[in-house]
């Protein structure tokens, strides 16, 4: 939002300085917004004297608002002299009379934010409002408030702005409608959505790319006895327009203004003298002013009489102030270059000669005022005026001066975005080194001479930076010091000497085996020493049953060479259990489960009782098939492990589960 500030700020368009005719002709009322947030409206009566600046009568009186002035819009119908003021979010109305008194008549709240007002040249008290929402509305003393257009879309293609314009025109009930892209007139009195084009920015009015408009302002009412009573005014940055409400979308007249900044005011003046023609001064952001005059009654096509004329600026009279010091000199410049926020202008009618009394509002609640000798005939208007001062000119300036210097800088309300890393940096406390440069400075400089280091005193010393805290060794770092210090030999033989050193094992991970396997296994090799020797003691049988470490006999490693080829490690245990169940080749079949009832079955229960564990289930062996010598011993060997004498199968003990089960 600040960088579209900064390239245009259209809140003040229409200006927020006005001036409002008072009980004679050279006697009238400036009204302008003061302070700060420009929330204090100020009513300051002036004198116009016919051959001197003007003079101030009294004290200002004020209103305090509830918003910053944005624009303040005068206009006088009937004798009666009217004052609306926007604000960002409110409107208001009053009615001024001959003493200068204000009477409040309508307080007007815009939820969306208001976005220009205007005043009907037809009827007293009329106010036409537009809002960023692309509404109008129409206010006027009996019927109060009444919508009458809306469209959230712009005119003729889409731009981003949502700002909107209103203002009356010839008829009483039809207005006239902008935004960025073009002006409609619309029929209030019609139905919705009908309306005629007036301007249509692109090939039709010759418009450049990018081009847009800023200001639209009926020219028709600005005196008694208009000139140009249908006559239009539409302004963009780079040229001005007269639309006529008969022709529309021709215009009838394009000039190329060539003003610096944007365009945001326009004042007409009514001609200073029958078949004069008429002033119109644009007044640019920056402060830049141009003074044109059209001519043009009844049929004619209005034109320009003579050449346009370049206006002094507030910034133009920085040459007749004193010479200051360099930071008063910087305030002052600074000052002056304070961005237009209004811009009024009035001619007095009983002068012998006219001239124009021009009044220019800036940010900072400056008003300067400048008075111009209009030309008796049309066309000589090639020289352009400049910045003239009078006895009581420079007296007044010099007041403001001194006034200006004696109050302390204020800080900026707002800055333009900067893109530096001076926040980032930590504040450094000044030393008394620092101290002592300007002295040396001063004295180098009264002697004519270079400034010496003796002059700069003794630097203080740097302290040196915190050695690194030592972190993991890092192969690379090392190497590259080795290198940097010409150790790369010995760096190379101490690498040799811990790579030819021991090594850790590299971990494995552990795999879990099925219990029944680890059972089967764990009991089949316990018997494998008990096959052939005679029975045992039982202190002697309790000893042998403690659990051995798990090793297969040279004889089964021969025997596993053949079978186990192309079986996975995890299943050779698995499947060594299930072919040590099978019946021995030659057995009859009967043998067979004999042997396997009486001997098989105690143990393997006992195991499958002390951990839930599940076997594969039994199948008979095909026939044909044999078996290796050692597993069939220790098949066979089982009984007579587990066949204690003296003891019947069911006093038999339960042995004691190993490992938790």
């Amino acid at each position: 939002m600040r960088w579209e500030q900064l390239l245009l700020d259209d809140a003040f368009t229409g200006g927020a300085l006005a001036w409002v005719p008072g009980r004679t002709p050279h006697v009238g009322q400036l009204v302008y917004p003061v302070g700060g947030a420009l929330d204090k409206l100020y009513f300051q009566e002036v004198n116009l004297t016919p051959n001197g600046d003007p003079q101030a009568l009294g004290d200002p009186g004020h209103i305090q608002l509830r918003g910053p002035v944005r624009q303040v819009v005068t206009r006088t119908v009937q004798g009666e002299s009217l004052l609306a003021v926007r604000s960002d979010y409110h409107c208001a109305l009053w009615k001024v009379s001959k003493q200068g008194h204000p009477a409040p008549l309508q307080v007007l709240q815009v939820g969306k934010g208001a976005t220009g007002i205007s005043l009907s040249p037809h009827l007293p008290g009329e106010l036409a409002v537009c809002s960023r929402s692309g509404t109008v509305c129409l206010w006027t003393p009996q019927d109060g408030l009444q919508q009458v257009y809306k469209d959230p879309e712009t005119l003729v293609f889409w731009d981003p702005s949502p700002w909107r314009w209103a203002d009356f025109t010839a008829h009483p009930r039809v207005l006239t409608v902008g935004d960025r892209t073009g002006v409609k007139m619309i029929d209030t009195k019609g139905p919705p959505g009908c309306g005629l084009l007036l301007f249509r920015g692109g090939a039709e009015a010759s418009c450049q790319k990018g081009e847009r408009v800023l200001l639209t302002q009926y020219l028709g009412k600005c005196g008694p006895e208009p000139l140009l009573p249908t006559v239009h005014l539409i302004c963009t940055q780079f040229s001005l327009y007269l639309m006529d409400e008969r022709l529309p979308l021709v215009p009838m007249l394009k000039w190329d203004h060539g003003l610096p900044s944007a365009p945001l005011w326009a004042q007409l003046q009514p001609p200073p003298r029958p078949g004069h023609p008429q002033p119109l001064i644009l007044g640019g952001q920056g402060g830049h002013l141009q003074l044109l005059h059209l001519t043009g009654e009844g049929a004619s096509v209005p034109r320009l009489a003579g050449p346009p004329q370049s206006l002094p600026s507030s910034s133009d009279s920085l040459s007749a102030f004193p010479l200051l010091e360099p930071r008063s000199q910087w305030r002052l410049q600074e000052r002056l270059k304070a961005p237009t926020i209004g811009l009024a202008a009035t001619i007095p009618s009983s002068a012998s000669k006219p001239v124009l009394s021009l009044f220019q509002l800036s940010a900072a609640g400056d008003v300067f005022y400048q008075r111009l000798h209009l030309q008796a005939e049309p066309g000589h208007h090639s020289r352009a005026p400049t910045a003239s001062w009078t006895p009581q000119a420079t007296a007044c300036c010099s007041r403001w001066l001194k006034t200006l210097l004696e109050v302390p800088p204020t800080p900026p309300v707002w800055a333009a975005p900067t893109f530096s890393n001076r926040c980032l940096l930590n504040q450094v406390e000044p030393s008394k080194v620092e101290q002592k440069v300007p002295e040396g400075l001063r004295a180098a400089m009264a002697e004519g001479r270079l400034l010496q280091q003796r002059d700069l005193g003794s630097l203080p010393s740097a302290e040196p930076p915190p050695a690194p805290e030592p972190g993991p060794e890092n192969e690379l770092s090392a190497r590259l010091e080795a290198a940097w210090e010409g150790r790369v030999a010995a760096w190379w033989e101490k690498q040799q000497g811990r790579s030819s050193g021991p090594r850790k094992p590299p971990k494995r991970h552990k795999r879990r085996t099925q219990l029944s396997s680890t059972f089967s296994s764990l009991s089949g090799r316990l018997d494998l020493s008990d096959a052939t020797s005679p029975p045992h003691s039982p202190d002697r049988t309790s000893s042998e049953a403690r659990p051995q470490p798990l090793a297969t006999p040279p004889s089964q490693e021969l025997t596993q060479e053949l079978w186990a080829q192309g079986v996975p490690s995890e299943r050779q245990q698995t499947l060594r259990d299930y072919m040590a169940k099978l019946p021995v080749q030659g057995d009859a079949p009967g043998e067979v489960s004999s042997s396997l009832s009486q001997s098989a079955t105690p143990s393997w229960q006992q195991t499958l009782q002390g951990g839930a564990t599940q076997l594969p289930p039994r199948r008979n062996p095909p026939r044909g098939a044999a078996l290796p010598s050692s597993q069939t011993s220790s098949f066979q060997a089982t009984p007579s492990r587990q066949q204690t004498p003296g003891l019947s199968g069911s006093q038999r003990h339960r042995k004691k589960p190993r490992m938790g089960f």
